[in-house]
């Protein structure tokens, strides 16, 4: 049988349409902002936020929750 058009993913208790995307919500934690996930044709795919390494002693977390800058 042949779907009529893109098939949507459920995540958690929600369902996502095909290339929508969202910040996935984790209990206890909340919404995980550093993570992105999103849905292509019935599948969910989630990634975090790749962060370059911080050169410095101290790096802080001011501007960006999800990456360390100096």
């Amino acid at each position: 049988m042949q779907a009529d058009g893109p098939r949507a993913c459920r995540f958690g208790r929600r369902w996502y349409l095909n290339n929508e995307s969202w910040h996935p919500s984790v209990p206890p934690f909340g919404e995980m902002k550093c993570i992105l996930c999103w849905c292509v044709s019935g599948e969910t795919h989630c990634q975090r936020q790749e962060c370059p390494p911080a050169a410095c002693a101290s790096p802080t977390r001011k501007d960006n929750p999800c990456c360390a800058k100096c």
